[in-house]
């Protein structure tokens, strides 16, 4: 099959040195870093080519260039000058580039152009000069195996973990933390739900739910988070998407085996832009044609508005949604691990949406920001002993949605070298649920007397509170901008919990140094203290006689030591190594099985919908190493190793490895650029193997025809370990240019090498040889309590290669 796709795209591509010259748009904004200033009277180069242009007054440029792939420079005097590398210029969509330059504080006597290597580090991120990583849209579009999913190409950056065993969900562990410890803001305003099939609680799922069309670029901060931000404990993720094109209506149609997706952009008035795209999944189709038990399908929309009113204030609104659907179906062929997966996982129905405003208007020197937004997540989950859609077989049941409108406010100056910022925020929080959750069978013995009653959760809650927050930050490079140092502090505040009034209970002081030794070497240093409330989830939790019994937690601390340096040879290479340690407490931890939350978060449920106890202590440390060279001569590459220990402790307070304690972790990304358009890529990752708990044998065999799942044997908890994680996945995008269209095939294989790794173990009873019954001891009908089952662990090991094939066409 695979051989098929290739001689296609090659009878394909026979046409392709027709549409050879080609021109493409080469355009964007040039901005002072500091003030959001637009810079005028700017020059921008590109690279190998005879053609330059300058900004005009309101910071715009616009180059027209023979399609291909270029470095663009912008260079002014006063300001470093700034290179942009793998700028793709095709003849459909306008290529966007904006540059953002950092003025050059000391008096020059002479206008030298050079691009200060040493200036990547310490000028350009005054605030978090360390534990940084940044992509580019093309980036994300081009990387193997991501297929155009942001939550998937980020797993290739240093620090960054696998969950789930085999690396199937996008579940983001950073330096050794919880899913649910990183932060996502969409220009501005944070977006809770990334993914498809979310799991509430957490922030993993399936497949990602944002448009990479929209996206200019992504920064990955694992440490020194910028104050502005609450809730960080592992990172955060500022994404930054472009504006819609103003000249004219244009987009892009995508279609590929999975999905497709449509993106329209356009001037709606003089001074007003849009982007706005759709896109519809059919899995469940595929799903039913090579023959397994699970039919997901997802719909999602995202829109982003722009209205310019003067050049001082601009407007922006944005929004995003998703509706999600899991069911399930019989298969033509009955097996042993179809029939686990119908018993073990719940009916998932899920929509969610955020829409948010941000006013940014211009002051002297610095600019101001207000934001208003609005997200909601609708959460349904079902699930039934043997599949059977009756009340008096439900296991499951869970209703909720949580609900954050948001309101924030900042000031950013930036005076005699200091850029100094300050705001607050205030969260009006709703949370609903109404839960049901049969934890185990009641248990007799061989009287008929219980040994073990049926233990019930079932509550229904309607709560409200505030939360709030504010914050300062200040940085400025010294000693002739030799040392940059970057401070700040902030306290977050809620109305619901018994101490949630207290600021200087989340006091949360940071401090980052970066020294620049030379024109090839920087060290950089950051110490912080970062705080998160705890989940929805929990705050929400009533006992069966409607008690919050949580209401007395704290909120969840992390202290961060961070170490590292940064070598750069040349403009277009970089490398860098980072050692950490955090800290952890306050962690919450169950009460039923005494194991920290810091461990949950990669299954397709809800998780933290129980009594809990802030009182887990946890520690992440280790070392990376990122190697990376930009596209030169064609060829580019990206390297990472990470080495991450991963403990948290439960209610016996005894540090134990967490389920993201992978230890080794290793990324390489290999990309080539041959002639007529030709792209080939590579990636390949490894990952040490993720441990996990082996079963309780009596309690699960008691209760796997109630939940279908085993029951973990928490007194050994995370003591067995999968075998290593290994995975090459390849890429081959095609592009055909024509006067103003342009056509894009491309292949992307996961697992071109069909390496085969394990599945975590699954508990279950034997089944007759047709899998259409229990197999029993005594050859009776099984037992309400399993007695009679007979027990059998599933040991899989999944290695698929997963081709996608699909075409992009821009207009």
């Amino acid at each position: 099959m695979i051989i098929r796709y290739f001689i296609i795209i090659a009878a394909l591509f026979t046409f392709s040195p027709v549409f050879s010259q080609q021109r493409g748009l080469l355009t964007g904004v040039v901005q002072n870093i500091n003030t959001g200033k637009a810079l005028s009277g700017v020059t921008l180069t590109v690279d190998g080519l005879s053609i330059s242009t300058m900004s005009d007054s309101s910071g715009r440029f616009r180059m027209s260039v023979p399609v291909g792939t270029y470095k663009v420079s912008a260079s002014l005097v006063g300001y470093i000058a700034q290179l942009k590398y793998n700028i793709v210029v095709g003849s459909g969509n306008p290529q966007l580039v904006n540059f953002e330059l950092q003025p050059q504080l000391n008096n020059l006597k002479e206008v030298n152009i050079s691009f200060s290597k040493g200036k990547s580090a310490v000028a350009t991120d005054m605030v978090t000069p360390i534990s940084v990583q940044q992509l580019t849209a093309e980036e994300i579009k081009s990387s193997p195996g991501g297929n155009f999913d942001v939550s998937k190409v980020v797993q290739t950056l240093p620090g960054v973990g696998i969950s789930n065993g085999v690396g199937e969900r996008n579940d983001i562990i950073i330096r050794g933390g919880a899913p649910n410890e990183n932060v996502y803001y969409l220009d501005g305003i944070e977006i809770p739900v990334l993914n498809h099939f979310q799991t509430q609680g957490s922030s993993g799922g399936a497949q990602g739910i944002l448009n990479v069309s929209f996206i200019e670029s992504l920064k990955l901060s694992s440490s020194a988070f910028d104050s502005r931000y609450d809730n960080p404990l592992a990172s955060t993720f500022v994404i930054r998407q472009r504006e819609g094109n103003s000249e004219r209506l244009s987009g892009n149609a995508r279609v590929s085996f999975t999905e497709t997706a449509l993106t329209l952009e356009g001037p709606l008035s003089k001074n007003t832009t849009f982007l706005a795209s759709a896109r519809k999944s059919y899995l469940s189709f595929l799903f039913k044609l090579i023959d397994l038990p699970i039919r997901p399908d997802f719909d999602d929309f995202q829109y982003k508005v722009t209205h310019k009113f003067n050049a001082k204030t601009k407007l922006t609104a944005i929004g995003l949604g998703a509706i999600d659907r899991f069911s399930f179906a019989a298969t033509k062929k009955s097996t042993l691990e179809n029939t686990y997966v119908l018993r073990s996982t719940p009916y998932i129905n899920q929509w969610n949406y955020t829409a948010g405003f941000n006013l940014n208007h211009q002051i002297e020197n610095g600019y101001l920001n207000f934001t208003l937004s609005r997200n909601v997540f609708d959460n349904n989950l079902d699930k039934f002993e043997d599949e059977l859609k009756e009340e008096s077989k439900r296991s499951l049941k869970v209703q909720s949605r949580e609900t954050e409108n948001k309101f924030r406010f900042d000031i950013n100056k930036f005076l005699n070298g200091w850029k100094l910022s300050a705001g607050l925020m205030a969260q009006l929080v709703a949370y609903k649920a109404d839960l049901f959750n049969k934890v185990s069978n009641e248990i007799t013995n061989s009287e008929g007397a219980v040994i073990v009653p049926e233990k019930v959760v079932r509550f229904n809650n309607d709560m409200e509170f505030w939360k709030y927050g504010a914050f300062f930050q200040a940085s400025k490079n010294l000693f002739n901008e030799k040392l940059l140092f970057s401070a700040g502090i902030r306290t977050d505040l809620n109305s619901f919990t018994v101490a949630g009034n207290d600021p200087l209970k989340t006091l949360s002081p940071r401090l980052s140094l970066a020294y620049h030794l030379s024109s090839k070497w920087d060290v950089s240093a950051s110490v912080g203290t970062y705080f998160k409330i705890p989940t929805y989830t929990m705050l929400g939790y009533l006992d069966n006689n409607g008690a919050a019994l949580n209401k007395n937690m704290d909120y969840i601390q992390s202290t961060h030591y961070v170490l590292g340096t940064q070598f750069l040879p040349r403009n277009d290479s970089r490398f860098t190594v980072e050692t950490f340690y955090k800290q952890y407490s306050n962690y919450p931890v169950s009460v039923a099985n005494g194991t920290s939350l810091a461990n949950q978060g990669a299954e397709y449920a809800s998780v933290g919908s129980e009594q809990v106890l802030s009182i887990g202590e946890g520690e992440t440390y280790g070392v990376e190493l990122f190697v990376q060279q930009k596209l030169v001569h064609n060829f580019f590459y990206v390297a990472s190793y990470s080495y991450v220990v991963s403990k948290f402790s439960g209610l016996n307070q005894k540090l134990v490895s967490s389920s993201w304690d992978n230890r080794h972790l290793l990324s390489l990304t290999l990309g080539y650029k041959l002639k007529r358009n030709w792209d080939l890529g590579l990636k390949y990752r490894y990952a040490g193997g993720s441990p996990y708990t082996p079963f309780d044998l009596q309690a699960s065999q008691q209760n796997y025809l109630t939940l279908g799942t085993g029951i973990a044997d928490y007194s050994r908890l995370n003591t067995e370990r999968l075998s290593s994680f290994s995975q090459l996945d390849f890429r081959m995008d095609k592009r055909l240019n024509f006067r103003k269209t342009a056509l894009n095939f491309y292949i992307d294989i996961q697992n071109i090498l069909k390496n085969e790794n394990d599945n975590f173990p699954k508990y279950t009873f034997k089944r007759t040889e047709d899998n259409t019954g229990f197999l029993t001891t005594d050859g009776q009908p099984l037992q309400a309590n399993g007695s009679n089952g007979i027990p059998f662990i599933l040991n899989t090991r999944s290695g698929n290669l997963i081709p996608s094939f699909g075409c992009i066409f821009e207009f």
